[in-house]
């Protein structure tokens, strides 16, 4: 389900679209579902939260984002302290509905540490053939062919899924039940 918020915060959504959204959403053991945090424009992932039922519910018809403090056991809404808030313009709950995205328009900065995002400044090695991942090395057969094989670290850039291990290949958006988590 895709959900929007017009401006000045008021969700075109009634309170039925809204319950069937949370009645797909798929929290877990803890009753807490991850909030991926996307500026809307660049596409850029400013951060990762959690919300209950409650924090999803808020988000999607109050126009700001709210989350569930794992550590403080409260709600928090972005900017309201900081004035960073996180004004939304659309969500989503991805195809197990175990996930949602949701865009913002980020006044300020994302992170608590005062960097844009949350991603900044702790980048990692990747144990990759970076050469063959830039060069599409080992991608063939990609567009609309059924011969596919895609190693795992090309397959975001190819846009297609493989599940480790199992040697399954789907379309990427078409994967069902393969994680990384």
């Amino acid at each position: 389900m895709r959900s929007t918020v017009a401006p000045g915060g008021v969700s075109d959504k009634t309170d039925a679209d809204v319950a069937a959204a949370l009645d797909r959403a798929r929290f877990n053991a803890d009753g807490l579902l991850p909030a991926v945090i996307q500026q809307h424009d660049t596409g850029e992932v400013l951060m990762l939260g959690w919300m209950d039922r409650e924090a999803m519910r808020r988000t999607l018809t109050q126009g700001r984002v709210t989350f569930w403090s794992r550590s403080r056991q409260q709600y928090w809404r972005k900017g309201d302290t900081t004035g960073n808030a996180q004004w939304v313009r659309s969500a989503a709950l991805d195809c197990d509905g175990d996930t949602l995205l949701v865009r913002v328009v980020q006044v300020g900065v994302a992170c608590h540490t005062g960097t844009r995002t949350c991603f900044d400044g702790d980048e990692l090695t990747v144990v990759a053939d970076a050469a063959s991942a830039a060069s599409g090395e080992g991608v063939r057969g990609v567009a609309g062919s059924s011969d596919v094989d895609v190693p795992c670290d090309t397959a975001v850039e190819a846009g297609f899924v493989r599940s480790a291990g199992l040697g399954q290949r789907t379309e990427k958006g078409a994967a069902r039940g393969i994680h990384n988590s």
